[in-house]
């Protein structure tokens, strides 16, 4: 109680900003059960399952060291999923969903803490600290985050612990701590154990080190005896911090336990070049995430982060740097945000979920704004002749003590102190109700859109209304949650007493919240655009993929069998449909069995229910488009491509009408804009090399199929058409493969893909 009436007395900055943080971590907690389950929560606790067994059986079960194509967890050290699942386990805890978001909400806090310390460290004062605290807490991407994104938060807050101990390290240096290289290598080791970009502490340590030794010794020292001890001090106690750190990491991760240096190497390449691709909706448009442009990220966090993150940071490069001892900081801090960002857009990474992959340059980011909002206030202090630790003159302090004697002095000085000290306190009560008034919008946010808090779009953006159909909004799946227990709590049961089936194209985080209602409810995988072909009673559709024409809508969106919608700022970002009828599923029962007639008849009773049915409306087409009925065909078509513009099957459909009714030039444009929508969409090329070869157009078709290859999409159907084109120009099959290999392995060598392209010079040189 003491220290506290101390701090409160001394430094009110401190008791606040531990205060807030107290504050922080309970409401983040209580938050944090509030919140969906994420698009990779199911991965992530199958392999934390898999790395238990793994040390349960002393390495016997090798499941979490199994790297496959298609399962690339054994490469994530994932160390905070592996705690939240021993925790679940060892107390019997039945919701592990709950335990790992708690984990995840401890880590997020963790942020608070060490952006915090951070601050302090580099400004020496708290208030810099308490900035950046409300800051990193109010920032509603980061908070939503927090909640279930084990992966990213995971990862950020290793990576801040890091920044934070390199700098308790260089501040202490030439004599640091024993508790200092602990914390150190410590830091090292968790980030490596989460994911392997942790590596990235030893280069930051190393770089920064060197660059602190050139701070410490003038120029014209930097070869003198002094200087090259303490280079050689940073060299040992870099190369011993490291090293522990590494070796500590391998045996808290299977993955690099069992092979320290291959491991941990194969997984740096394969992370470096992550091969899946998503489609995102960015600036209007579904597009490839391995294709973004190069804005993508920077551009995706400008949008997201609170304005006054942003004011905080052009307060940071206008302030900040402008005293010489204050550059090495500030540099240290720019470089931990900028640098992460710049290499994603270096690389062209393949980047996806707004900038999730970059969290991890956010905190060092939002330190650098709360460092700007202080240095602000510094500056306004400076100007009224405030002392900002003590919030009174230092004249009059010395002026007070000198006349002790002289009661009318001393009582002048007194009142000077009382003056000065409500002028301070004046000023940083002013700073926090400015940030809190550029606060407001993430606030308001916070408050309303609980637990979508990571749906946010700032100001600049627009908000929700201007975002909402040019951008990702609930990409992680969050909402499946509400929707569910709505349904656990609404749904009719069905009149046979089946079970009700619940349809939605996300079965792992809907199946977790029926999982203890599994005798009534059945969920079941379907896409959006082929939910009319399926057998469900309900269904759960979050908006991600979904065209964004569509859900701009307002005719057509939501669709007439959706009973309720979850909203963020009144937009929905998920739909919960009850089906009206089955018709649509026993048409596609009746084409199956080639029984047109009695198809055409199901979809147009479909269709008269919801005229958006998508499924009917292909089936509906494909149906008259084989009876050659392409008027009828036709009006469907039209009706599709009204709502849905840019949908691939609907303009693949009229591309074979124009095709079907001779007008090859109308086909080849349609494919074109098909092509234009979504270049993976490989019906277009093929049919368009099709159209080529009946014009006798060879040259055209072999060109068009070449595009397959440049985009990675060359199938086993364009080989065939490719090796076919090579035979009518006069090849051989040696010749003619030796050719589509040449082809290949041309093209991937002007991507820069030199060991995918060797593969296919190594089949070219086998045939000759």
């Amino acid at each position: 109680m003491n220290k506290i009436t101390q701090w409160l007395k001394n430094n009110p900055w401190k008791l606040i900003y531990w205060l807030f943080l107290i504050i922080a971590l309970c409401t983040s907690i209580r938050l944090s059960m509030d919140a969906g389950f994420s698009g990779d929560e199911e991965f992530q606790m199958r392999q934390a399952k898999a790395v238990y067994n793994f040390y349960a059986t002393g390495g016997k079960d090798t499941t979490a060291i199994d790297a496959r194509p298609d399962w690339n967890l054994p490469h994530y050290g994932q160390s905070v999923d592996n705690i939240a699942h021993v925790i679940a386990h060892v107390f019997s805890i039945e919701d592990e969903i709950m335990v790992r978001h708690i984990c995840n909400a401890i880590c997020g806090w963790l942020m608070l803490l060490f952006g915090g310390l951070i601050a302090h460290r580099i400004t020496g004062n708290w208030r810099s600290a308490f900035f950046v605290a409300v800051l990193m807490f109010l920032s509603p991407r980061l908070l939503g985050h927090s909640f279930n994104d084990l992966k990213d938060v995971s990862f950020a807050m290793a990576m801040l612990w890091g920044i934070y101990a390199i700098i308790v390290y260089l501040q202490e240096f030439p004599k640091p701590k024993i508790s200092t290289f602990i914390l150190l290598g410590a830091s090292i080791a968790f980030a490596i154990s989460v994911r392997i970009g942790g590596l990235l502490l030893i280069p930051y340590l190393g770089m920064f080190s060197v660059l602190y030794l050139f701070k410490l010794h003038p120029k014209k020292d930097v070869f003198k005896k002094k200087s090259m001890q303490d280079f050689g001090k940073m060299v040992l106690y870099g190369i011993i911090v490291s090293v522990a750190g590494y070796f500590v990491a391998m045996l808290l991760w299977p993955y690099g336990l069992v092979s320290p240096i291959d491991n941990p190497l194969e997984t740096f390449k394969a992370q470096s070049q992550f091969a899946t691709a998503i489609r995102q909706l960015f600036e209007g448009s579904l597009q490839w995430s391995d294709v973004l442009p190069w804005y993508y990220t920077p551009k995706y966090i400008f949008m997201t982060i609170p304005i006054a993150v942003i004011v905080g940071l052009v307060l940071f490069f206008i302030c900040c740097w402008r005293k010489k001892e204050d550059r090495f900081w500030a540099f240290f801090v720019f470089f931990t945000f900028f640098f992460p960002v710049f290499w994603i857009v270096f690389t062209k990474a393949n980047v996806y979920g707004g900038w999730r992959h970059a969290m991890f340059a956010y905190p060092p980011m939002v330190v650098a704004a709360g460092w700007g909002f202080d240095a602000m206030v510094k500056w306004v202090e400076s100007k009224l002749g405030i002392n900002n630790d003590q919030l009174i003159i230092n004249e009059d302090r010395k002026k007070v003590s000198a006349e002790k004697d002289n009661t009318k002095q001393e009582n002048d000085g007194r009142d000077a102190i009382n003056r000065v000290s409500a002028k301070g306190i004046l000023v940083n009560v002013a700073s926090v109700i400015v940030l809190l008034v550029l606060l407001i919008g993430p606030i308001r946010h916070i408050c309303a859109n609980h637990p979508y808090e990571y749906v946010y779009f700032n100001e600049l953006a627009g908000g929700i209304d201007k975002a909402y159909g040019n951008y990702e909004m609930d990409y992680y799946y969050h909402s499946t949650r509400e929707a569910s227990e709505w349904i656990i709590a609404n749904a009719e049961p069905n009149p046979d007493g089946s079970k009700i089936k619940v349809a939605t194209w996300h079965t792992a985080s809907v199946g977790y919240f029926f999982r203890n209602d599994t005798a009534k409810f059945a969920p079941l995988f379907s896409r959006w655009y082929e939910k009319g072909n399926n057998d469900w009673d309900y269904a759960i559709f979050t908006i991600t993929g979904m065209a964004p024409e569509q859900i701009k809508n307002a005719g057509a969106f939501p669709p007439p069998d959706c009973i309720k919608t979850i909203d963020v700022d009144g937009k929905p970002i998920c739909l919960i449909l009850k089906r009206q009828s089955k018709i649509d599923m026993l048409g596609n029962q009746y084409k199956s069995k080639n029984q047109v007639d009695s198809a055409i008849i199901c979809f147009k009773e479909a269709l008269a229910i919801n005229p958006y049915n998508e499924a009917a409306l292909n089936n509906i087409i494909e149906c008259y488009l084989m009876r050659g009925q392409l008027d009828s065909a036709k009006t469907y078509i039209d009706h599709e491509l009204s709502f849905l513009p840019k949908y691939e099957t609907a303009n693949y459909f009229l591309a074979h009408y124009y095709m079907t009714k001779g007008e090859m030039d109308k086909a080849i444009e349609t494919c074109k804009y098909i092509i234009d929508c979504n270049f993976k969409f490989t019906g277009a090329y093929h049919l368009m090399c099709n159209i080529y070869l009946r014009q006798n157009d060879v040259k055209n078709a072999e060109k068009i199929l070449g595009q397959l290859i440049d985009h990675d999409q060359l199938d086993n159907a364009g080989v065939q058409q490719l090796i076919q084109i090579y035979k009518a120009d006069g090849l051989d099959d040696r010749g003619a493969y030796r050719k589509l290999y040449k082809k290949m392995a041309k093209s991937l060598e002007s991507r820069g893909k030199k060991k995918d392209a060797q593969v296919y010079w190594d089949l070219y040189k086998q045939l000759r």
